[in-house]
């Protein structure tokens, strides 16, 4: 029985240029917004409260609430919109193919029976308003010519449209059914995102032009802007109005966040507060995205960090909320206590964790540096990517020290470390052989005479085990000259050996392959200790001991965690079924009936496992 038990989540996927959209629910006091085929519900009261909807077939762009908070509606690169429950395990009520590309933006109607859906047509409508539950189009909307990028419905009778795009106009649409009423070109750039105040009474547009439009929410005359002292800097990317319609929150290119206040009659908009951010100096800061729900203002920067600043009191320091944007590649775990977790990404972004607390700190590898690997002791990590380099960095309390590398001369394809050695010997391997190091230095480089795929060193450093692309399992000793003698080799796997693992007390070591299979072995004898550990359906990427040595947790691109007792038949096994969307790339134990995953879709989750 496997019991998911925490959630370490993706943040928003982001992109360079572009504003995202994210939205909530007032009455719940959650937030939806995407990551991959993803689309994430997260409880702002309780950060690690977590619930994902994975059935979109392709990359979701954006989520809304119905007003009255049963029903969710999101959209993908397709042109595809589905809605679903919230309630009894998402059930879908329908799908829709609105546009012939990608959706940039969809609204309800404060009734909840029309949906408005805009983005890239491919040549064929930009924007469309639909029926929810027949997919029966409500009027036509002419008048852009480009990606329509944003679109709002008007919150009280009678109903409105407001569209903008990359056209650099706002149009204004009336009905149902609707049609074009006027249109407006004040903008001299994108026009990024638009939004009606929730009583209906204006609407905003924001550009990359740094310039913020009002308009008259009944009949899309302008009647005032942003005012141009104090004001953004850079393109304006985002704009939530606050629950009362008096202000409004925008965020922008210039890395600030900034609360206006509107005048009764609409005409100018004023900065009463600018939003700090502790800075790294990078893009990353700049803000793509933001929400006023409630209490809370939220904001999102490029690098994915959500900042979450109190209404009431905006001088408090915000909440921090951050994670992985890309697929979490490895996973190690800290520690005596075995607490702290580390996790890295394609991306180069390192992500420290702490269980029952959620994200501690994190670390962006310079030159977008791309990491596949990574091991780590209690005070360094050394990590591996995609060229010939070998990256150490110190571990401190408040995060990382600063990073030093070694090239071996060869891509990396996996690392280990002799955690019992005086000197922490590390053994990396790549295509053709290993080679070994003490910290940063090269004590030797081996040419093994064939094609690698795995490896990995004993703990006292004293014995290697080298995993070939033809299924063999080599055994060498390490000689005190740092070369290596093999001893045995060991056949049983019928495709590439992709991991190997020994457990904590050296007695056994267990391997997993391309070809779904595991494989337990008795260390002393040579001799299988557990096969037909076969329940994957496709190629094994990570394999875990559990400390007590009883169990092994195994990781594959099927989506599933399979979780093995050695003292009982593998059809005994425990599964945990779609632990990560797209793939496992990774698993680890955090304690005898914990087991941390990380996969595909950016995520790192906790399962507690109980034995059979």
């Amino acid at each position: 029985m496997a019991k998911l038990v925490e959630t370490f989540p993706c943040v928003p996927s982001t992109e360079r240029g572009r504003g995202i959209l994210i939205s909530g629910d007032s009455k719940s006091d959650t937030i939806l917004y995407c990551n991959g085929r993803s689309v994430l519900i997260r409880s702002l009261q309780r950060p690690q409260d977590v619930e994902v909807y994975g059935e979109h077939g392709y990359a979701a762009t954006v989520a809304r609430y119905s007003p009255n908070g049963e029903w969710i509606a999101s959209a993908d690169v397709s042109g595809t919109v589905r809605v679903w429950g919230t309630h009894n395990g998402f059930v879908l009520k329908n799908e829709f193919r609105v546009l012939a590309g990608r959706i940039d933006d969809l609204q309800w109607s404060s009734d909840c029976l029309r949906i408005v859906a805009s983005g890239d047509g491919k040549g064929k409508s930009l924007v469309r308003a639909f029926a929810w539950d027949s997919g029966n189009t409500m009027g036509d909307f002419d008048g852009h010519s480009r990606r329509v990028l944003s679109c709002s419905f008007k919150p009280t009778r009678p109903f409105r449209i407001a569209t903008c795009g990359e056209d650099f106009l706002v149009n204004f649409y009336d009905g149902p059914p609707f049609k074009f009423h006027s249109s407006h070109r004040e903008h001299s750039n994108f026009v990024n995102c638009i939004r009606y105040a929730p009583d209906g009474s204006k609407f905003i547009t924001v550009s990359s032009d740094k310039k913020g439009m009002i308009y008259d929410g009944k009949t899309g005359d302008k009647i005032g802007e942003l005012a141009s002292e104090d004001g953004h800097k850079g393109s304006i990317y985002a704009v939530s109005w606050s629950p009362d319609s008096k202000r409004v929150l925008t965020v922008s290119a210039d890395k600030s966040a900034k609360i206006w206040e509107i005048s009764e009659d609409g005409t100018v908009g004023s900065v009463i507060k600018t939003l700090t951010f502790t800075e790294s100096g990078g893009a990353e800061d700049m803000l793509v995205g933001c929400l006023w729900q409630n209490d809370h203002l939220i904001t999102v920067s490029l690098g994915g960090t959500m900042s979450l600043f109190s209404a009431d009191d905006m001088d408090k320091p915000p909440l921090l909320l951050s994670g992985h944007i890309k697929n979490v590649t490895s996973l190690a775990v800290l520690g005596e206590n075995q607490k702290t977790i580390l996790s890295c990404s394609y991306d180069g972004l390192i992500v420290k964790w702490l269980q029952g607390v959620g994200y501690i700190c994190k670390l962006q590898m310079k030159d977008n540096t791309k990491i596949k690997r990574l091991a780590a002791t209690g005070s360094n990590i050394l990590l591996t990517g995609f060229d010939n380099k070998v990256w150490r960095m110190p571990l401190t309390d408040n995060g990382f020290g600063d990073a030093d590398h070694v090239d071996i001369g060869h891509q990396p394809l996996d690392i280990s470390i002799a955690i019992d050695s005086p000197e922490y010997t590390t053994l990396v391997s790549f295509e053709s052989g290993v080679v070994l190091l003490n910290g940063l230095n090269i004590l030797s480089k081996i040419d093994l005479g064939f094609v690698v795929a795995a490896s990995v060193i004993s703990p006292d450093g004293k014995e290697a085990i080298v995993g070939g692309q033809d299924g063999k399992l080599h055994m060498y000793s390490v000689s005190e000259d740092n070369s290596l003698k093999e001893e045995t080799v060991l056949e049983k796997h019928r495709g590439a050996v992709t991991v190997i693992r020994y457990s904590p007390d050296l007695t056994m070591f267990a391997s997993g392959d391309a070809n779904r299979e595991a494989v337990v072995w008795d260390r002393e004898t040579k001799q299988v200790k557990l096969n037909n550990m076969l329940f994957h359906t496709a190629r094994i990427n990570s394999l875990a001991w559990s400390p007590n040595n009883k169990m092994v947790a195994t990781g594959s691109v099927d989506t599933n965690v399979i979780v093995y007792e050695v003292d009982k038949p593998a059809s005994s096994r425990i599964t945990v079924r779609h632990a990560h969307l797209g793939g496992v790339n990774a698993v680890a134990f955090v304690d005898e009936c914990t087991v941390a995953s990380s996969g595909e879709d950016a995520s790192v989750r906790m399962w507690h496992i109980e034995p059979q």
